[in-house]
Order: structure tokens, then C-alpha cells, then sequence
């Protein structure tokens, strides 16, 4: 364990005292959010990334070393075991590595080289290698011809038969080629001077033929360098019969490597020896090393694109909601019409309808009308149109309509991602029995606006869609990636146990679906929570339970004003002592007038001084602090508004040089999308994200951020609009 320790702290850059109270909390049961949250003492302050990170490993080194465990079992009870095993598997870091050592003592299925040994020819193999026999191998092989001794049934079975001395040595020499092909040292070296040398070279299946790849059909770049969009992109050029894929590898370097390692200077074996080592790299090594290196290679491409498409989901999980406005849910299309929606500010459905301004109907005055008295009936101040098919000509037509509204309304794009998946789901039919299937994608489109937290998870979080190639990925490995943004996002912003879904409060820490629906049930049974603790009468949230979720849900006109906040029960002593230090009490906190006073009084508080005094660890005191500076408060409030539109913007309209306000739509490994108002995403190459050198787009922007752009490039023809950040 010590060593896991070691290690994890290592590759983090974080202290061994740390991960070792981590794996602890980890091994006790206690989830990520609430570890990140309300143990901060115990871990030195580590973030949830952090901390899922430590989590990812600490399962990987423990299988590792459950692995090796297994490996040096196996090897041992075959009496195969040797000092320098169980040194090589002790070091090695990898379960690859550790599968190259095992790979001499796995049971095989039946290859060359078994059939040979079958045959008795492994002494044969061994005067080979050994190099110092001066009788003329041909001679020597003659003694392992066995036709003449077998009976007539084994003579039929040519597995058995060794007919000529050709024959023995062939059957030697094949055991030879096994031998080195399973020997872990060459193949270590071999990966290593592949990925230090070797190319990925892609080669286009039908030349002629149009696609999205062409830039791979005559394309070579070094292993160590290429970046792992290209590698998803080939992978997937490759499943779709478009490219063909090889890796170059600098096969001199690597025989005379191995020959320099077997041969012992010149002798009547060499040339088979030789003929021996490069049938086994070409025969045996070379392809299962290209598995591995295109395996290992595509392994950490996925990792990289599940990091994005994390990153990119949680800050559109955590993008800002607009409250207290009356929002029109739009969901164009074309032929079947666009759907209506209308919910009010606290999301119940007003009404709902279908226009058709759209093709082929093309109705715009009937569209334009009947959505005007919605406007007007309903009190409507925003429209959210969803940016899937018919997008941009609905905004064309809802700019147009609402110069002629009698109420001010603007308008705002929504990405709509996953909408038609949520309509048709159980989740829906539950909420709008009565609904339309259709409408349905409507009123999830207003509500995104209004709460995109409330409603993204709703969703499988892979149907979100703000990342690059997540349907190429493990989906395994990314629904995992995924639930931990969605559960670190809903625990981040806390949730209103009193009007919370089931879907929502299953990720809340603690709370699996069950205890999500019992804790609805009971809340419609009995009437709203009027405080946390009422949470222990619901079936199945025990103590345990109630540790983890209590201070993620906030009960907002409840008993306890502390509640408003993320202040954990645990704290409730140490919140009032502080305050009743500073001349309040709880009920304060309710009142408006004196919020301004309590927060100027704990501005001034010597943080470090008081924990003493109040017996508390420093970061506990300070979340504390925070908490009761601004109760209520929703820490998506920090986050840019979506930008409110109420005219369009043409492709037609746009000139080179020309500054614009966009929003950030999509991060990607070599740039970012743009929602400037046109009909596509411009795209900010990541070359003109910044004056200075960058790694990776994250480091300056994400999803949901509000910036300037310059038009540096307009291509009319493929609708492709290239932009600089550098303004």
C-alpha cells in the first residue's frame, strides 16, 4: 500500500499524507463531492478533479498489484520461478508489462513452436542457441528424426512426425523464434525505440473518393508527436474503410539490437539465427506490438477526449440560469412544423402549440400571429430557439416577429443536444403524460434556459454532445467520466430537496434512485421538509446516507436558516457560535437588511485566530465564512449569462476584420466553436487563441464563455467562418 502511495502522490504532485487520508475517506465509504466539500482538512484541500483522478488510480494500481500477484502464483506453481521474476514484475509499472513477463508461462493454444516441443526438438532448439557445437547441425538433427520409430496411426498425424533433419531444425528454429518473440526485455525495447522512431502512416483505401479524411490519405507523423484528435480521427477513417493504417518502425535498429543480444560471433548458426530473429519480429513481435502501441495510443486519445468532453459538459451543467422570466421554448424543424412551448418562471407549462414559418408551409403571417398573442397572453419575455435543423430560419422569422411584439423580448440560442432523446424517455412520459411526444422537446428547450442543471440531467450526459469523437470512445469509461462531472456539478450548486426531481437528487452524494423517488414520495405524503433532519424518516436514507447528502440539499423556508447554505449539520454548532461571536444569530441570515452587515463583520474576521478559538480547521471556517457571507446564494450566478439577441446575422453580413460577440459552444483539442450568430460555429484555431504559446484551448477558454472575436477567414462556399481571438 505503501508503494500505491508513493506512486499516486508522485504523478499528482501532491503529499503521500494526503493520498494516504484519501484512499482512507475512499475506503470508508465516502463519496467524491462530499470528500471535496466537507473534508478538506483531512485531504489538504484537493479538488473533486483532483480527487477523481486519485480515485481513477488507486483502482488501476490496485488491480495492478492484484494482477501480479496472480502472475508470480501461477509462475511459481509451475516451479518456474526465479529471483529476476519476481524483480521484473515488482518494478514493472504497467499491467502490459507485467502481461510481457507472463507471456513465456501462459498456456498457449497450439502454435509452431508447441507442435515442435511436442515433437521433442527443445534440446535441438537449445545446441542451437547455445552456438558452440562444431558437428554439423544437419548431423546432429538426424538423431530427432522419429518416422521410423512411430506407429502407423501417429504417422498420419503430422503433428508428431519429424520426417528429416530439415524438419528438426525448422521445428527448432520455430521454438527459437517463440522464445524471443515472448521474452519481455526485446519487447520493452522494441516499444520503446517504436515510440521514440516510429510513424503512424495512413494511406487513403480509394483515392479517388471524396470524404472527410483526405487529409490522411498520404499523411506520416511520428508516433511521440501525434496529437490524440488525429488518432481518434484515423481510428475512425480506418473503421469507416477510408484509410489504411500502418506503423513504421526502424526495423535495422531493432534486429541488430536483438542479434547483438543472441549471437555469439560468427559460427554455422548465425545466418539461421539471424533468418530466425527477423521471422520472429516480423511473424510474431511486429504484429502484437502494433496492436499494443495502437491500443495504447488510442487509450490515452480516449482518456484526453473524455477529459474534454467533461470539462466542456460541467460548464454547460453549470452555465448561468435565468430566473423569473417567462420563457417561450421553440424547437424548429421543417416539414412537421416548430413546436411551442410556454412554461412559466417556475417552469409549470402555460401553453404549447405548433407553427409552421418554416418550408415547405412557409406560413409566416399565421406563425407570426398566433405566437404574438402567446406573447402578449402569456406575459413571454425570452424566446429560446434550439439549434438543431430549421435553427437559423426560425431566428430569422422570431427576429423579424418580435419588433412587432407589445412587450420587450429577446431571444437566445439553446443548444438542444439530447432534447428528442429526453421527449421519447420513461422520464418524460412520467412528467407530461398528457403531452405530445414533440412538445415535449420544447418545453426542455425553455427549461434549459431557465435551469440548464435542472434539465441536462435528465439526459444520458453522452447525449449532451460538447466534446469530439465521445461516440468513438469506451463508453464505458465515459459514462463513468460523465456521472462524476454531472454528481461534482449538482453537489457544487446544491439542490431545493422541496422541489427537486427524482433525476436531479440522484446525484446528489448519498442519494442512489431509490432513495431519490422515496424522498419525492415522502415529500408528496407529508408535505414539503421543513428541515434536513426530517430526512432520516425516509425509507432507506440512513446515517450513513444523511452524512454524505445533508449538506448538498438546501431547504430554503424551512426551521433552520442555515439550511439556505451548504453548511453541513456537523457544523451547525460552529456556524451559530460565530455568528452569536459577531452579535447575530441564525435568523439573521433571513433578514436582508442585516446580510450586508454580517458580511462586512466576517470580511474582517482573522480566519486562522478564530478556527482556533472555535476549534475548527482553517478551510472548514473559511467554506463556513462563505457560506454565511451569501446564503442562498447560486454559485452559477458567477458564471457569463447566454447572450440575448433581437436581430440576426447573416453569412452575407460578415466582413474579414469585423469584432463580434460570440459565445463558446465547443472546446476541442485544436480550438474552439463559436456561436457568433450565424447559421454555422465559427472556429478559433487554437493558433489564435493567444499571443503567447498554449497547449491546449482549456487553458484560455470554456464552454459557455462570452468573448470577442475578429473575422479573419470567410469560406461562402463551404459555410466556414475562421476567427482570431487576438482583438
Amino acid at each position: 500500500m505503501d508503494k500505491i502511495i508513493k506512486i499516486i502522490a508522485e504523478e499528482l504532485n501532491i503529499k503521500q499524507t494526503q493520498v494516504e487520508n484519501t484512499i482512507k475517506l475512499i475506503d470508508e465509504g465516502n463519496t467524491i463531492p462530499f470528500i471535496a466539500r466537507y473534508r478538506k482538512e483531512v485531504t489538504g484541500g484537493l479538488s473533486d478533479e483532483t480527487l477523481r483522478d486519485l480515485g481513477d488510480r488507486l483502482s488501476y494500481l490496485r488491480n495492478l498489484e492484484q494482477r501480479k500477484e496472480e502472475v508470480v502464483k501461477s509462475i511459481d506453481e509451475q516451479g518456474k520461478l526465479t529471483d529476476e521474476i519476481l524483480q521484473a514484475v515488482a518494478i514493472a509499472k504497467t499491467l502490459a508489462e507485467v502481461e510481457d513477463i507472463y507471456r513465456p508461462y501462459k498456456q498457449k493454444k497450439k502454435t509452431r513452436a508447441t507442435v515442435a516441443k511436442a515433437k521433442g526438438l527443445e534440446p535441438l532448439a537449445n545446441i542451437i542457441m547455445e552456438q558452440e557445437e562444431k558437428t554439423k547441425i544437419e548431423d546432429i538433427a538426424k538423431q530427432y528424426i522419429n518416422i521410423d520409430i512411430l506407429s502407423e496411426k501417429d504417422k498420419k498425424n503430422k503433428d508428431k512426425v519429424v520426417s528429416s533433419a530439415e524438419d528438426a531444425i525448422q521445428g527448432a528454429l520455430d521454438i527459437i523464434a517463440e522464445n524471443i518473440s515472448d521474452d519481455s526485455k526485446y519487447r520493452k525495447e522494441i516499444k520503446r525505440l517504436c515510440y521514440r522512431e516510429g510513424l503512424v502512416e495512413t494511406k487513403a483505401t480509394k483515392s479517388e473518393e471524396k470524404s472527410n479524411y483526405e487529409m490522411y490519405y498520404e499523411y506520416q507523423e511520428a508516433i511521440k508527436y501525434i496529437p490524440s484528435h488525429r488518432i481518434l480521427a484515423i481510428n475512425r477513417g480506418e473503421k469507416e474503410e477510408f484509410l489504411k493504417v500502418k506503423l513504421e518502425k526502424p526495423e535495422d535498429k531493432i534486429l541488430a539490437y536483438i542479434e547483438k543480444d543472441i549471437l555469439k560471433g560468427e559460427t554455422q548458426f548465425t545466418p539461421m539465427i539471424k533468418a530466425t530473429i527477423e521471422d520472429s519480429f516480423k511473424r510474431l513481435i511486429e504484429p502484437s506490438i502494433d496492436r499494443e502501441i495502437r491500443s495504447d495510443l488510442t487509450e490515452k486519445a480516449e482518456e484526453k477526449a473524455i477529459k474534454v468532453f467533461g470539462q466542456n459538459s460541467k460548464q454547460l451543467l453549470l452555465g448561468a440560469p435565468i430566473k423569473g422570466k417567462t420563457v417561450m421554448g421553440f424547437d424548429p424543424a421543417y416539414r412537421t412544423g416548430c413546436k411551442i412551448a410556454v412554461i412559466d418562471e417556475t417552469g409549470k407549462v402555460l401553453d404549447y402549440t405548433t407553427v409552421y414559418p418554416t418550408e415547405p408551409q412557409n406560413d409566416v403571417i399565421g406563425a407570426k400571429n398566433e405566437l404574438l398573442k402567446l406573447i402578449e397572453k402569456d406575459k413571454i419575455d425570452m424566446i429560446a430557439i434550439g439549434n438543431g435543423t430549421a435553427s437559423r430560419e426560425s431566428e430569422m422569422f422570431v427576429a423579424d416577429m418580435i419588433k412587432e411584439a407589445s412587450r420587450p423580448v429577446h431571444y437566445v440560442i439553446v443548444s438542444e443536444a439530447g432534447a428528442s432523446v429526453y421527449s421519447a424517455s420513461k422520464l418524460a412520459t412520467e412528467e407530461y403524460p398528457d403531452i405530445n411526444v414533440s412538445i415535449r422537446g420544447a418545453i426542455s428547450i425553455a427549461r434549459r434556459l431557465q435551469d440548464p442543471l435542472a434539465e441536462l440531467v435528465k439526459i444520458d450526459p453522452k447525449a449532451i454532445g460538447v466534446g469530439q469523437y465521445q461516440h468513438d470512445v469506451n463508453q464505458k469509461r465515459l459514462a463513468e467520466s460523465l456521472t462524476g462531472v454531472v454528481e461534482d456539478s449538482v453537489n457544487k450548486v446544491g439542490v431545493d430537496v422541496n422541489t427537486a426531481t427524482p433525476s436531479l437528487l440522484s446525484y446528489v452524494s448519498g442519494i442512489n434512485n431509490t432513495i431519490a423517488k422515496n424522498i419525492v414520495k415522502y415529500r408528496d405524503e407529508n408535505g414539503k421538509l421543513k428541515n434536513r433532519k426530517q430526512l432520516l424518516k425516509v425509507p432507506k436514507l440512513g446515517k450513513v446516507a444523511f452524512e454524505q447528502c445533508a449538506g448538498f440539499l438546501r431547504i430554503l423556508d424551512g426551521d433552520n436558516p442555515l439550511e439556505i447554505t451548504a453548511v453541513h449539520p456537523e457544523s451547525y454548532d460552529v456556524a451559530e457560535t460565530l455568528l452569536s461571536n459577531l452579535g447575530f444569530d441564525k435568523n439573521d441570515l433571513k433578514n436582508k437588511e442585516k446580510i450586508d452587515e454580517i458580511r462586512s463583520k466576517l470580511k474582517a474576521i482573522n480566519v486562522s485566530t478564530m478556527a482556533k478559538e472555535l476549534n475548527v480547521g482553517e478551510m472548514t471556517l473559511g467554506d463556513i465564512i462563505d457560506e454565511l457571507s451569501k446564503p442562498g446564494r447560486d454559485p452559477r450566478e458567477d458564471m457569463p449569462k447566454p447572450i440575448l439577441r433581437n436581430d440576426v446575422l447573416k453569412l452575407e453580413d460578415l466582413k474579414e476584420g469585423m469584432v463580434l460577440t460570440g459565445t463558446i459552444r465547443n472546446v476541442i483539442d485544436f480550438g474552439a466553436f463559436v456561436d457568433i450568430g450565424v447559421k454555422h460555429d465559427g472556429l478559433v484555431h487554437i493558433s489564435e487563441m493567444s499571443d503567447k504559446f498554449i497547449k491546449n484551448p482549456s487553458e484560455v477558454v470554456s464552454v459557455g464563455d462570452i468573448i470577442k472575436v475578429k473575422v479573419i477567414k470567410i469560406d461562402k462556399e463551404r459555410q466556414k467562418v475562421g476567427l482570431s481571438m487576438k482583438v
